[in-house]
């Protein structure tokens, strides 16, 4: 073995190692969020106990129990992501890859319309000539790639890869994850109201479902969120600013006061090519460690803030 293979061979190593070292850094950022939706789950179940067995029950409606839960729920989608990222990354399988997987897809109602996707294979060439597409390949609904081949050689088939999916082995796309989201942050309807939705269209998901999927797509969706903070850390100026919200607090039956906090950059007025980017964060209150908190790495020259 020549020291130019050596080298090649060391690289590849460090690049696996980095690999293997970032994905186990989110498995364990996904840990702590599991540990904090666990201790949330345990003042829930506290609660609980308190309303059976206490000698002054402060009773509450059980959908005020659903929310916390939800946390809960969101919080295990982060983790089963990184989980199953690490898993990857250490055994060296491909993205697509998931290794054994739970199903539980159940059926679909027949109301629904049914869309054929056909996806071409990357390399039809065959034996260098024009690959025939294979008459056999058909599909009812859903994904269906064709098949080629080529009729003047026994090469193999050529068949586009399946698509990869938030849920390994899932129904949902991007699209009806991304809609359960929205429904959930953007217009403030819960996993068990959403549950109750698609209840009167016959389909069945639970709570704990629709939960899961959110949560995966919250690990899915960090890196651009931390190439976005990146931006902002880099920019020349930032605005910032904050405002209350209601956050529900489960035992106590009524709301207690939080902060939404925006930083916000955008330089096209002053001649700027980057792009307008705003990132919201949550924190309990409007005190300056938060601040100093929410703009660790930013060293610009400028921070335009109210006269609060």
């Amino acid at each position: 073995m020549n020291l130019t293979v050596l080298q090649e061979e060391n690289e590849r190593l460090k690049a696996l190692l980095a690999q293997t070292q970032a994905a186990l850094a989110e498995h364990q950022a996904a840990l702590a969020a599991s540990e904090e939706a666990r201790r949330r789950l345990e003042s829930v179940v506290s609660q609980l106990n308190h309303e059976k067995f206490g000698a002054k029950s402060e009773k509450l409606h059980p959908d005020q129990y659903h929310l916390p839960l939800e946390d809960v729920e969101i919080a295990q989608g982060v983790l089963d992501a990184a989980q199953e990222k690490a898993q990857r990354v250490i055994q060296g399988r491909s993205h697509g890859s998931s290794g054994s997987r739970q199903r539980n897809r159940g059926h679909l109602p027949a109301h629904l319309p049914r869309v054929e996707l056909r996806r071409d294979g990357q390399d039809r060439r065959g034996c260098q000539r024009a690959a025939r597409r294979n008459p056999g390949a058909t599909a009812r609904a859903g994904h269906a790639p064709p098949e080629y081949a080529c009729r003047r050689c026994s090469g193999a088939v050529v068949q586009a890869h399946a698509p990869e999916h938030i849920v390994p082995g899932g129904l949902p796309t991007e699209a009806l994850i991304a809609q359960v989201i929205v429904a959930k942050f953007g217009d403030h309807l819960p996993f068990y109201r959403q549950a109750e939705i698609y209840a009167r269209q016959g389909i069945q998901l639970d709570r704990a479902t629709l939960g899961n999927w959110a949560g995966r797509a919250c690990f899915h969706l960090k890196p651009i969120a931390d190439h976005m903070r990146g931006h902002l850390a880099a920019a020349e100026r930032l605005f910032m600013d904050e405002t209350t919200a209601p956050v529900l607090d489960p035992g106590r039956g009524k709301v207690k006061k939080g902060f939404f906090w925006a930083i916000a950059s955008d330089d096209r007025g002053h001649g700027g090519q980057g792009p307008p980017i705003v990132l919201f964060h949550y924190a309990p209150g409007r005190g300056g460690e938060h601040a100093e908190r929410f703009l660790q790495g930013f060293a610009g020259q400028f921070l335009q803030v109210d006269a609060y």
